[in-house]
């Protein structure tokens, strides 16, 4: 069944929200309440719109904000680009990922004025500090950083400091950075442990914060950096349990779910790049003797563990690993970039019959050259598509 748009998209340079897409995700089924579809389950939804407002103040900043050459009649702002998701007293006005640079706000200190008939006379606070006993325990403790805070920071984890307060000289066992924070100093640092630079590594867990579950008190940029040391690094789940000081369950539970969630929002990265683009990125090998080449194919397997039930694990068994493995195809680019990744399938399964089955062959065109270890027996199914 195909869903109309109701025309209600995000007004925003560059956004690509819109009813259309978000009523084809409350179709989906949620990961982590499963089998409810996301319409019917308690999660927080991807994105909701806010409509212009119409008292005059509002609207004129929220038209300074936007910077449009041509604002259409009924306008629509998606809640990524509002600091508390959503217009709120404190924030009322879209501010974040607008399409273009903004300068950052200078924000006014709010002094605090001590009333004139409060003040004391010099001689009276004399008086008291000769009575004043040398020490007192009922002390607050505070520092030069407490005074001022910046709201603007608090919207992403990854940012966001410990919590600093007046409070009493004995500290909270609260009030601790994330674990990543020790983790990740340097791109170095990010390169090994999630296989992508510092900075990209923030702006996946900016992008992929709104869909994280609510029953979880652990930061978003723990449990994302847990996952991708997992999948970079394989480290089993009691190093994991360890660095991130929590049970090995949680840790199987969050990694499970977290890749759930990066392979839904995530998917849309994996395209297939135009002719054109693949000869104007040919590397110079490739130019000189595969000048033709449209990709490079190979199967990948990744071992299982066996299956309690023996039909899976006679499916699921590879002879060339002498384990239980699933198998996929992959496509790249000569230039290194992915294209194409199938569906899972039993190690049983042969590289001729997954690259048959998996769709791979439909988005070849006539005149493709398709390169491929021995091990591809596909050429006359090559052949048939010219």
């Amino acid at each position: 069944m195909s869903l109309r748009s109701s025309g209600t998209c995000c007004a925003v340079s560059g956004c690509t929200n819109n009813q259309t897409k978000l009523n084809l995700w409350l179709q989906q089924q949620c990961v982590e309440h499963a089998p409810r579809t996301k319409k019917d389950c308690s999660c927080n939804q991807r994105y909701s719109f806010h409509r212009l407002p119409t008292d005059e103040e509002s609207k004129r900043m929220w038209m300074k904000n936007l910077n449009l050459k041509r604002p259409p009649k009924t306008l629509y702002v998606c809640s990524f680009h509002f600091v508390d998701k959503k217009p709120t007293e404190e924030n009322p006005h879209p501010t974040l990922l607008l399409g273009y640079e903004r300068p950052p706000e200078k924000r006014r200190r709010v002094l605090t004025r001590i009333d004139s008939s409060a003040r004391r006379t010099s001689d009276e606070l004399n008086e008291m500090d000769r009575n004043e006993e040398p020490c007192s325990t009922s002390k607050l403790s505070c520092d030069a950083q407490t005074q001022w805070s910046e709201p603007g920071m608090e919207d992403h984890t990854y940012s966001k400091g410990p919590t600093i307060t007046c409070r009493m000289s004995t500290p909270s066992p609260e009030l601790s950075h994330p674990v990543a924070d020790s983790i990740l100093k340097s791109d170095a640092d990010s390169l090994l442990y999630t296989g992508i630079p510092l900075i990209e590594f923030h702006t996946l867990v900016s992008c992929l914060q709104p869909f994280t579950p609510t029953s979880s008190s652990m930061p978003v940029v723990d449990q994302i950096l847990m996952t991708l040391m997992k999948l970079r690094q394989n480290f089993v789940m009691a190093d994991l349990a360890r660095r991130f000081k929590m049970s090995q369950g949680q840790v199987s539970k969050t990694v499970g779910m977290w890749i759930d969630i990066m392979a839904e929002h995530t998917k849309d990265l994996i395209v297939w790049l135009p002719r054109e683009t693949i000869k104007a990125t040919l590397p110079q090998a490739f130019k000189e003797h595969f000048s033709n080449t449209t990709c490079v194919i190979d199967c990948t397997e990744t071992v299982l563990q066996k299956a309690k039930n023996l039909d899976c694990r006679s499916e699921s068994y590879s002879h060339y690993y002498a384990n239980n493995t699933v198998k996929y195809l992959v496509a790249i680019s000569p230039s290194g970039i992915i294209m194409f990744i199938s569906d899972t399938y039993g190690g049983k399964c042969s590289d001729r019959y997954i690259t048959q089955d998996s769709g791979f062959l439909d988005y070849l065109r006539a005149g493709d050259e398709v390169m491929g270890d021995r091990g591809f027996t596909v050429r006359d199914l090559l052949e048939e598509r010219r």
